[in-house]
């Protein structure tokens, strides 16, 4: 069982933006943080992105996933199954494409339980995360988000 923890931040929506995430596999006794910060993008495609790179880390097909985030979009989009109508209608009208379509094809490789947790709750690992995404968005050298600046983000 490994457990990730995401969060993303942006410094005005749009704006600078970064992820962290932190991976735990307590029978490894394994602890990982992740974090990159962006140039111009939106919270919501940081916190959709922080899932992704979470789950791109898992180097074992099939692995039992747990991933806690504070974002009731992603959160909501997947248990609620949100994402499976978008699929049909090949994201009409819906943003993020081309991270949600990264999300599905990782998504589909391992057993993920999304768990929504509140944030800024005193949640040790959530914070941790939050504390990444901030500092990774304040970097000089900021990435490029390609898909929200080619108009693929919100």
């Amino acid at each position: 069982m490994i457990w990730i923890y995401t969060d993303g931040a942006s410094k005005g929506n749009p704006g600078r933006g970064g992820y962290g995430v932190v991976l735990l596999s307590p029978a490894h006794q394994l602890r990982k943080e992740l974090s990159a910060g962006y140039r111009m993008t939106t919270n919501n495609r940081m916190e959709l992105l922080a899932v992704i790179v979470g789950l791109e880390a898992l180097k074992i097909p099939q692995t039992e996933v747990t991933v806690y985030s504070d974002s009731q979009y992603v959160v909501n989009s997947i248990e609620k199954g949100w994402v499976w109508g978008w699929v049909k209608k090949d994201f009409k009208d819906k943003k993020n494409k081309d991270l949600w379509l990264r999300f599905l094809k990782i998504y589909r490789q391992h057993r993920v339980k999304m768990v929504w947790v509140k944030g800024h709750a005193n949640i040790p690992e959530n914070e941790r995360c939050d504390q990444l995404a901030v500092a990774a968005a304040e970097q000089a050298d900021l990435l490029v988000d390609v898909g929200y600046e080619q108009g693929e983000g919100e």
